[in-house]
């Protein structure tokens, strides 16, 4: 801290002295410290103090509120300048006394145990030019007000609790040089007004709940030539062109978030970079070539994304690369030999279809096109082998065990039909349903099926989900029955649980119906197993082979019950991805049960409750999944069930559904599968799976190779 002013003065000199006789205690007479305890107050008699530095002071603290009264005390040292507190030891509220330091212009408390919200009054420090507070316990919001220190270069508010939205007057500190706003609860977008920020040289917004995406104004800010950190938030959309615009920026992360389409080619103009992360977004399409005119980089990191195409080559000729990670994409070909390739402790390619390269990084020989055109492909790795045969034979068992179950002939017998749930007592009225989907609205809507609509709700402070029939639907009514009595007769932790229904007029005086279940967080296994499905902005969806043989064990244990743990054995007739459904923690759980019939125990004829129940005639499964005998009129039996499970498994291991437009006439996904194995399981087995065993245990950063 410069000392560019001079304190003189008899007075100031008497009121030293006595600020020095305070001190006791030290009976060696060795004064190894000039203070200890809570810093006396006596320390406002210097009226010409221009600097209090008290930072990596082991003996001085302020532990109670009553401490900070050296900041009122302050008030009367009108030449203070700089006030320096980052030592670790002082607590309690943020001090409002502050804003009575009026000449202060550099303020330094890092690194302290101060909690409680930053002053509205903050703003009567017109010459503060430093305002370095992080590494604190502060929470509430950043004061708008903030935005009327005209002459703030440094503001520090990193590592705190602070909550809300980044001010947008912010943008009025024309003179702000560095921004740190990271490890905070900050929401919202980032503001537009940062434009205005011409002088700025290193902004971090990182760790923080920032939603939005990133303002086209920030990345033309030509003064950011130090570092632009707006990592670990939840950002989306495409980065913008015009990131070009930062020519002199040494560091850009804009890793953890949600950005998707193309990294844009005119990064490559960016020539002082030293470290790009780029690492767990959405990022398609291919590596620009552009890139290879970073000359001075230092660390490149693009793994998690969903990037395709060949490694570049130019990458071996930059002249300071040291780390690289491109791990977890989509990307194939040869590798490189030379350059950072050259080194398989600093290059990352796992979870890629790559080949070539040293013989350190150990991966396969690299394919050649013979003159006919077709990829001869050379014998895959051992563990791949291992982690696909193991998946199928569970595949397999998981089959044959249900398949035995449902040939059992002594059934065990149920406890009789039980009420809808502990639940039951809730009464719910059209109007209820109406207010908790705010008017149905499509806002509440999450999927719509063959007989209706599904909102999501809220009810009696608990999450739901509303399923509204269309009873102008035929078979609408039948399906509401069917479901109501099958859920009514079952109770499993692999069934969705039906809290309670409602038999109702609309405002119209019209029929009304609807179905209330437990809401499942996670949706439904068919947007896992097809991320197309994915809205745009989420992260991909990719589930483990752990996840998916968990699945379905799930399921087969619902079928198990279903089939043979009641009274009546009941089929499910709609078994598919779709109706199976994932809650908070991804345990399965079947639902839709409108087209469940009841029958008999020994499956030869109908329930007597259904007389209709037992013929396949009319039935409106789903195609793929329906069983083939039903085609043919035969009778519903658990064998229907079966079978459907049976493709819905081999769907989840190969990632293909049955009405693929690959699968014609007798090209069924079961012959797809049936030809293919066991000889070529590896080119059927869905490239996800591979991909996420591979990057499920991957460490993304090596810690010596992390920027500042």
């Amino acid at each position: 801290m410069p000392m560019h002013r001079r304190c003189t003065g008899g007075d100031d000199l008497r009121a030293l002295l006595s600020f020095k006789a305070l001190i006791n205690g030290d009976q060696e007479g060795a004064l190894s410290s000039w203070l200890h305890g809570s810093v006396p107050l006596n320390i406002g008699s210097l009226r010409n103090l221009e600097v209090l530095a008290l930072e990596n002071n082991q003996l001085l603290e302020a532990s109670w509120e009553k401490d900070w009264d050296l900041l009122a005390s302050l008030a009367n040292c009108t030449q203070l300048f700089a006030l320096a507190l980052s030592s670790k030891r002082f607590r309690g509220p943020f001090p409002p006394s502050i804003a009575n330091l009026s000449s202060i212009e550099m303020m330094y408390l890092e690194g302290n145990s101060i909690h409680g919200e930053i002053s509205p009054d903050i703003a009567k420090l017109k010459k503060l030019t430093n305002f370095q507070i992080g590494g604190n316990l502060l929470t509430g919001t950043i004061p708008k007000t903030i935005g009327e220190l005209h002459d703030l270069q440094v503001l520090e508010l990193f590592g705190n609790n602070i909550q809300g939205l980044i001010p947008s007057t912010i943008g009025n500190l024309t003179r702000l040089s560095r921004l740190v706003l990271s490890h905070n609860n900050l929401m919202g977008s980032i503001p537009t007004s940062f434009e205005w920020l011409d002088r700025m040289a290193s902004l971090d917004l990182s760790h923080n709940q920032l939603r939005g995406t990133i303002p086209t104004q920030l990345v033309s800010l030509t003064s950011l030539t130090k570092k632009l950190d707006l990592s670990h938030n939840f950002l989306h959309g495409q980065i913008p062109f015009e990131i070009g615009s930062l020519i002199n920026l040494v560091q850009l992360d804009f890793s953890n978030n949600k950005l998707s389409g193309e990294i844009p080619s005119p990064l490559g103009k960016c020539t002082e970079l030293a470290s790009l992360d780029l690492q767990n977004n959405i990022l398609t399409g291919r590596i620009p070539l552009s890139l290879g005119g970073l000359k001075g980089i230092q660390e490149v990191d693009l793994s998690g994304n969903n990037l395709t195409g060949q490694v570049p080559t130019f990458f071996d000729s930059l002249p300071f690369l040291v780390y690289m990670n491109l791990s977890c994409n989509n990307l194939d070909g040869p590798i490189p030999v030379s350059g950072v390739f050259s080194n398989a402790s600093r290059i990352f390619l796992v979870g890629n279809q790559v080949c070539g390269g040293i013989p350190e990084l150990h991966l396969p020989h690299c394919t050649l096109k013979s003159s006919d055109g077709k990829k001869h492909t050379p014998r895959r790795g051992l563990l791949i082998i291992c982690t696909v045969f193991g998946a199928l034979s569970i595949l397999v068992m998981l089959f044959l065990y249900l398949y035995g179950m449902c040939r059992c002939s002594k059934r065990q017998q149920g406890e009789g039909l039980q009420p809808l749930s502990e639940d039951n007592h809730w009464q719910v009225s059209f109007l209820d349903l109406q207010r908790a989907t705010n008017h149905f609205s499509p806002d509440s809507l999450v999927g719509t099926g063959s007989f209706g609509a599904v909102y999501r709700a809220t009810l009696h402070n608990r999450e739901v989900a509303i399923k509204v029939l269309n009873l102008l639907q035929q078979g609408a009514e039948g399906s509401f029955l069917r479901e109501c009595h099958a859920l009514r007769s079952t109770r499993h932790r692999n069934l969705v649980k039906i809290i309670t229904v409602c038999t109702s007029v609309d405002h119209q005086g019209n029929d009304f119906k609807a179905l209330v279940y437990e809401f499942m967080p996670n949706g439904d296994l068919d947007s896992w197993l097809h991320t197309s499905q994915v809205m745009e902005g989420e992260a991909p969806r990719m589930l483990t082979m752990v996840q998916r043989v968990n699945t379905a064990l799930d399921v087969a244990q619902a079928l198990d019950y279903l089939h043979n743990r009641g009274q009546s054995p009941i089929v499910h007739c709609d078994m598919k991805p779709s109706n199976v459904l994932l809650d908070n923690d991804m345990v399965a759980h079947v639902g839709d049960f409108g087209l469940s019939r009841f029958v008999d125990k020994m499956m030869n004829s109908s329930s007597t409750e259904d007389p209709n129940a037992g013929r396949s005639a009319g039935i409106r499964g789903s195609i793929g999944y329906i069983a083939p005998e039903y085609g043919m009129g035969g009778e519903v039996s658990v064998d229907g069930d079966v079978y459907s499970y049976g493709v819905m498994l081999l769907e989840m291991f190969t990632g293909k559904s049955p009405t693929d437009g690959m699968f014609q006439g007798d090209h069924t996904l079961r012959f797809y599968v049936a030809s293919n194995y066991p000889d070529r399981v590896t080119e059927i087995v869905d490239p996800a799976l591979l991909q996420a065993e591979q990057c499920s245990g991957i460490t993304k950063r090596i810690p010596g190779y992390k920027g500042a």
